[in-house]
């Protein structure tokens, strides 16, 4: 559903007055919605789920064997 023209004039002047009174806070939660940073995140956890896993399928051996 698209914002009304009414709607997106209120959105952006918030989007304004945060960013004057609070410019670090305006950062970071635009940092929050750059898509590049979601990539990097979901690699990262991908990637220790799997070191995880490889941890326990090497645990699992050494008991077996």
């Amino acid at each position: 559903m698209a914002l009304s023209m009414e709607e997106q004039r209120i959105l952006t002047q918030i989007e304004v007055r945060l960013s004057e009174d609070e410019p670090r806070l305006a950062h970071r939660l635009a940092r929050l919605g750059a898509p590049r940073r979601r990539t990097r995140t979901i690699i990262l956890a991908a990637a220790a789920i799997i070191i995880v896993l490889a941890a326990i399928g090497a645990a699992t051996a050494a008991a077996v064997l």
